[in-house]
């Protein structure tokens, strides 16, 4: 009796490491499909977005490429909407995505009601305003290392399926390889076409850095005060940080201190 329940044990396994494989798969066949113009990380991510958003019925889905403080590097999206609902997230400090990336585990918001609005009391009300009903946020992460996240929007409320969640976590997987894939290009192999990469991060990050710095002197405040008044700004304005900090550095954005 003991052996046939090992038997059937093994089997069992056999059976499932099947279904996973044939998944994973399938997954690569669908982001093998998608049309790419260029070899960089961000083309891969992209491939992986516009694969995922029709394999989840989404309308849509981003990722984001984080360090440990959560400052945002490469990023790609499947379409114009989510790309606005991820850079939202940062513009705002707010939103399911940080919240999987500092949780380290997926958030599922499968309506945003008013549960959802009060957690993120600003985010959530853009969001629905943007005819996004539901949104899932999926850490991308390897042991105790954390590389970003892959959110999931969708235009109707429900949960996701059991075959949409795992295929989900699945295109997680993926892009958790392409990332370190990348990292391992950079570090070993100078030849090729030039293309962005998670080295791009660094830079994006030194030149916030650098904008930020430049504007405490300007408005005479806190490092926090001239975060805060460049992702103000960039909201307000419609403009992703990266183009902000830009201008900032280059000289063709200042801010005034605030008047008492």
């Amino acid at each position: 009796m003991i052996s046939l329940l090992r038997g059937a044990a093994r089997a069992l396994g056999r059976h499932r490491t099947s279904i996973m494989d044939d998944r994973v798969r399938r997954i690569r066949d669908l982001i093998a499909a998608q049309p790419v113009h260029t070899g960089g990380l961000v083309e891969r991510l992209r491939c992986v977005c516009q694969a995922a958003a029709g394999a989840l019925s989404a309308s849509g889905t981003g990722i984001s490429v984080l360090t440990d403080d959560r400052t945002r590097g490469v990023y790609a999206a499947s379409d114009t909407l989510s790309e606005r609902m991820e850079e939202l997230q940062f513009l705002l400090g707010e939103g399911p995505c940080l919240d999987a990336f500092d949780r380290r585990r997926p958030v599922l918001i499968a309506e945003l009601d008013e549960e959802a609005m009060s957690r993120w009391p600003i985010y959530a009300p853009e969001a629905h305003d943007r005819g996004v009903r539901a949104i899932f946020a999926f850490p991308l992460q390897i042991g105790a290392a954390r590389l970003g996240v892959l959110d999931v929007f969708r235009d109707h409320a429900g949960r996701l399926s059991e075959q949409h969640l795992a295929d989900a976590l699945c295109f997680a997987d993926v892009a958790v390889e392409a990332v370190l894939d990348r990292r391992k290009d950079d570090a070993g192999a100078p030849s090729g076409p030039p293309h962005e990469s998670v080295t791009d991060a660094i830079g994006n990050r030194a030149e916030l850095f650098q904008a930020q710095g430049m504007i405490m002197v300007q408005i005479q405040g806190s490092i926090t005060d001239a975060a805060a008044r460049i992702r103000a700004y960039a909201y307000a304005e419609n403009r992703s940080l990266g183009e902000v900090a830009r201008d900032i550095v280059a000289g063709n954005l200042r801010f005034e201190t605030d008047r008492p």
